[in-house]
């Protein structure tokens, strides 16, 4: 018996069987991707377009990179998953390379950026009894609004996005929110003294790549410590040379590591905590960590945490592999250069256009302000318009927040890939009038 829906096309069929059988936690841009390579995906219809979401900065290195292919091809045919019950060959190694990379003294392996930023929770809380001398059970974690660090119970509980924790309720205690970029609040939050952390990201992602003034993280850092609190950056996104550095923070202290090694360890001023996904893997498998020094992570102990896939032999390969390419290829310098272009450009579009208020960002981590409008006919003119403008001329793009349109392009882009883009852009601004 044929299917119903077999006289659809290829992307109709796809979307009708998700949309039927799939849980509707997302609005995807209606393109259904089959194939991808470097900067480029195809859709199931076989058209071409620019990636300029990267998997929310996940596939830096580009989609299929060959080294990575090559990696996991030969890892699948040693060993995949030993589980932590026993050593593997590649974990040590793997556990030397990112703590050597990034200038910390210990790692903690996990899979998904949200199992990191719950992994550093529970290890601030437990150094805030064991080092700090917090009363048991009283421990504090001062988040800001606007932030996004997962989707767990516990993470959503510092959400201020009601969009993230509505009707999730009982909340996870524990958390004081003050907002972004404010130095003022900070201090004043800082003063308890059950506080024994501040979990920040160096740049808001999800809020729509909100870029905090140059000193914020710098004084941050320092107030922390003066008040013997950890500073945990969640560089999940803004981690592994997407903002023009290996890392976001190392803008807040001049870190010079565009050659693909973190010069942190230098520093005495960094985070105390750094957290990290994505693109640790390049896209190829889910891979994050957690990285700190011996005082810090010493307060885990055999059985206090673990993860059966956490440090496995595939992820050590990959994740070693794909922070290789970010050094060879020189991708931090290739974001902080192009990154500034592609500012430049779109600049030029804000003063043509009295309906593009404003580009921000840091590397190639970059946000566009449209404002919402209607058309002569009273139908909306928003991001998703823009986006879909956009995907109609061969650009994928995300909206959030329904005026903000993340342009997060795959790290290895050339610049005469990203003038063909913004050239893109700037004909769909154009049609968006």
């Amino acid at each position: 018996m044929q299917h119903s829906i077999v006289s659809h096309t290829r992307t109709q069929q796809a979307i009708a069987l998700e949309d039927k059988y799939g849980a509707h936690n997302y609005h995807p841009l209606p393109v259904v991707l089959d194939r991808g390579q470097g900067v480029y995906v195809w859709d199931v219809e076989g058209k071409r377009y620019y990636d300029f979401l990267s998997a929310y900065s996940a596939v830096n290195q580009g989609h299929c990179h060959p080294r990575l292919v090559k990696a996991m091809q030969e890892q699948a045919a040693e060993i995949t998953l030993t589980s932590r019950a026993f050593y593997n060959s590649k974990l040590g190694s793997y556990a030397e390379y990112v703590c050597r990379t990034f200038g910390y003294e210990k790692m903690l392996p996990m899979n998904t950026g949200a199992e990191a930023v719950e992994t550093a929770i529970k290890m601030a809380r437990r150094w805030g009894y064991k080092k700090k001398g917090i009363a048991r059970d009283q421990a504090k974690i001062i988040v800001c609004e606007g932030n996004f660090h997962g989707r767990t119970i516990t993470i959503i509980s510092a959400s201020t996005d009601p969009d993230s924790n509505t009707d999730f309720g009982p909340y996870t205690p524990g958390f004081v929110t003050i907002p972004y970029n404010d130095i003022p609040a900070l201090e004043k939050a800082l003063e308890d003294p059950t506080v024994c952390a501040f979990l920040v990201e160096p740049i808001q992602g999800e809020a729509g790549v909100f870029v905090p003034d140059e000193d914020y993280l710098g004084t941050a850092i320092k107030l922390c410590k003066a008040k013997n609190v950890l500073f945990m950056a969640d560089e999940v996104q803004t981690g592994i040379a997407r903002t023009g550095k290996l890392l976001a923070s190392c803008h807040s202290h001049g870190c010079d590591c565009t050659s693909g090694t973190c010069r942190n360890g230098e520093y005495s001023h960094k985070p105390d905590v750094v957290i990290l996904g994505k693109a640790v893997s390049g896209g190829m498998y889910p891979v994050s960590l957690v990285l700190a020094n011996d005082a810090v992570m010493e307060v885990f102990t055999p059985g206090s945490h673990g993860s059966t896939f956490g440090g496995n032999p595939m992820a050590a390969r990959l994740a070693m592999e794909a922070l290789e390419i970010v050094k060879d290829e020189k991708l931090a310098e290739n974001a902080e250069r192009l990154g500034r272009l592609f500012r430049a450009e779109m600049q030029k579009l804000v003063e043509e256009f009295p309906y593009v208020k404003l580009v921000r960002g840091k590397g190639l981590l970059n946000a566009v302000i449209i404002e919402p409008r209607k058309a002569a006919d009273g139908s909306p003119k928003t991001a998703w318009e823009l986006c879909l403008l956009l995907r109609d001329n061969g650009l994928l793009a995300k909206p959030t927040h329904g005026d903000i349109i993340r342009f997060a392009p795959p790290l290895v882009i050339t610049e005469e890939q990203l003038m063909e883009c913004c050239r893109i852009i700037a004909l769909s601004v154009r049609q968006f009038a």
